[in-house]
């Protein structure tokens, strides 16, 4: 029986409209002068609704807000700035479930991700809030007399915050609660794919600035397609720090473009993520863990699982376990509770992944399961496919590429020396994990010589990475890092100071010089 599910109720609860402005300073809303742009549910194909599209002059005017706004956001002291973020926590608590069902609806992950995604926001919450008291800098000893050396860190300004359509809400929470307690101001320009799961964050955090006096220009939303103002807002010489999620392809693009004006960037991009699977592994472990990598998201994180690389010893039977656990995968509705893969974002996304099947089958890949898309009851909107398992050789020029979409390849290796080989060897760096219950061959994937991502895992798979923990990969990945550790100090500028408490003028190094 077709799953049927009216989000409207939802939409009341969140504020969200048939028709949304796309521009918001905090607790102010205006209309863009830009184009109206409707969003449908990659589910059952419906309208959800839609939101006017910021311009290039509205993009200047909201700057100025956010400019104006920094300086007097900066001079609240950092405890205050995280109570405030502690209050937005417990306001996403509130409306985890509505937002929840949205943020499954308009992007298209099932139910248990799209709160797993909300929740990610109320944790990241906690964590700033903690973090606001502990923006520590180090005291050195100075080598003259009398004098004191330490260094500290200062807001940097406005954070240029651009969100992909995989994570609509969490990325930016990712970025946008930390940098608050850092002292800055945030501009968010979402993926226009998923516009209203923004204007819903900005209606919910509304009531939160609007109680507690915080400035307008603070938390700030300018949704636009890239293409009416993308280059300006990486080029803008008023936003020290630019995070980026996205492709490979333009993450390149920002890079250069930043880099032009001397800017700070943290680029998210392509993941190419394995699982080594040793003869020492827990099958069902790792069964598990690579099957919720692969689909989950429908192949659509940057930490899903592309590749595993497995002991020829244990190849065969892995993969028979692998085919019979992929051949009952309930496919359907994001919102039907009893769906494990959700629909693709949108059709683009599925034609991608039928030219990727295709040029991997051109390349030489044996086929184990071949994708196809899904049509009939309940899948009239075009979106679904079925995942596809494939055997591969590592150098095919389509598994060196990201294919966001449920497209496992599985190759197979002699000796560990091997597999961490064929693993290291794509352009890409995110996420990495091996199974394994032999100490030493778990400690030398960990090791100088081991995975060269910036996420390795043990035990567990390549997605579904905590909070407490920077996040972010090396190579073509990008190189940034957001959310938990020490990513905070990305979001300051950090500043050496020395003070002299004698009455002489010593010179560092020795150096006379006496006029």
């Amino acid at each position: 029986m077709k799953f049927q599910f009216d989000i409207n109720a939802d939409l009341q609860k969140l504020g969200v409209e048939q028709e949304n402005y796309g521009i918001c300073t905090g607790t102010k809303w205006k209309k863009p002068t830009g184009n109206f742009v409707e969003s449908f549910s990659p589910s059952d194909g419906k309208l959800i609704g839609g939101v006017f599209q910021a311009s290039p002059a509205d993009f200047h005017e909201v700057i100025q807000t956010a400019k104006t706004a920094f300086e007097t956001w900066r001079m609240i002291p950092a405890p205050k700035r995280g109570e405030i973020v502690r209050k937005i926590g417990l306001e996403l608590r509130k409306y985890k479930k509505p937002l929840g069902r949205l943020v499954s609806y308009e992007m298209g992950k099932i139910l248990q991700e799209g709160l797993g995604e909300v929740q990610e926001m109320i944790d990241i919450c906690d964590f700033a809030v903690g973090q606001s008291r502990q923006l520590y800098g180090f005291t050195m000893h100075s080598e003259r007399e009398k004098h004191r050396m330490y260094d500290q860190y200062h807001p940097l300004g406005i954070v240029g915050v651009v969100s992909a359509f995989n994570f609509p809400v969490a990325v930016w929470a990712w970025n946008a609660m930390i940098a608050l307690v850092c002292g800055d101001v945030v501009v968010w320009k979402p993926s226009s794919k998923v516009d209203l799961c923004a204007v819903a964050v900005h209606k919910i955090i509304a009531n939160v600035l609007k109680e507690n006096n915080v400035p307008e220009g603070v938390v700030n939303l300018v949704a636009a397609d890239s293409n009416q103002f993308g280059d300006e807002f990486f080029s803008n010489r008023n936003i020290p720090l630019i995070s980026f999620t996205g492709s490979t392809k333009v993450g390149k693009k920002i890079g250069r473009l930043v880099g032009e004006r001397l800017g700070k960037a943290i680029l998210e991009l392509g993941g190419n993520n394995a699982i080594i699977i040793t003869k020492n592994a827990n099958p069902e472990m790792a069964l598990r863990a690579v099957v919720f990598g692969a689909v989950g998201t429908c192949g659509q994180r940057c930490t899903s699982t592309r590749r595993i690389i497995v002991h020829q010893s244990i190849f065969e039977t892995f993969k028979e376990k692998l085919v019979a656990v992929y051949k009952q995968l309930a496919i359907g509705h994001a919102l039907d509770p009893q769906t494990l893969v959700g629909p693709l974002v949108d059709k683009k996304a599925v034609q991608n992944y039928l030219n990727a099947i295709q040029r991997v089958e051109e390349a030489g890949g044996k086929m184990i399961l071949k994708g196809e898309v899904l049509t009939g009851d309940g899948f009239e909107s075009g979106c679904f496919v079925r995942p596809s398992i494939v055997e591969v050789e590592n150098h095919f020029s389509i598994v060196q590429e990201e294919t966001f979409a449920p497209l496992l390849y599985m190759i197979k290796y002699t000796e560990l020396d091997e597999a961490i080989r064929l693993h290291n060897a794509v352009p890409q760096g995110l996420s990495s994990a091996m199974f394994s219950t032999n100490l030493m061959e778990t400690e030398k994937f960990l090791s100088h010589e081991g995975s060269d991502c910036g996420i390795a895992n043990v035990n567990i798979g390549t997605s579904g990475a905590e909070i407490g923990g920077a996040f972010g990969g090396e190579k073509e990945t990008g190189g940034g890092r957001e959310s938990g550790s020490d990513a905070w100090k990305s979001y300051m500028r950090r500043q050496t100071n020395t003070i002299n408490f004698s009455t002489n003028l010593p010179l560092a190094q020795g150096i006379k010089f006496e006029v």
